[in-house]
């Protein structure tokens, strides 16, 4: 992450970039993050399955299931967001049941 912003990019695109770390240092890898996505004022696209990190980071937050965008929150609706409340709209717009274990636990 360090690396692709020494040169300012027009756009800072982060692929599961905690996805094999430890919850400590994915936690200070987030942390660094947003102090420099805020500082360069840097547009960043950040994919996660992890639905806390998700609602945590970013002033938007969009959900897709199976290559369509099905929810579109920000604002004050996603800063009143909690996981239940992002799994029980995931649930109604897609007419599925959420199951990654993984994104539920992280």
């Amino acid at each position: 992450m360090m690396m692709a912003t020494l040169v300012r990019p027009k756009l800072l695109l982060l692929d599961e970039h905690t996805a094999a770390l430890d919850p400590k240092t994915a936690r200070n890898v987030l942390d660094i993050t947003d102090r420099i996505v805020s500082r360069d004022r840097l547009t960043t696209l950040m994919i996660t399955h992890n639905m806390k990190d998700a609602i945590a980071h970013g002033n938007r937050l969009i959900m897709m299931n199976e290559g369509k965008i099905i929810l579109d929150i920000s604002g004050e609706e996603k800063k009143k967001l909690t996981v239940r409340d992002l799994l029980d709209q995931f649930e109604l717009a897609s007419g599925e049941q959420f199951a990654s274990d993984a994104a539920l636990l992280g």
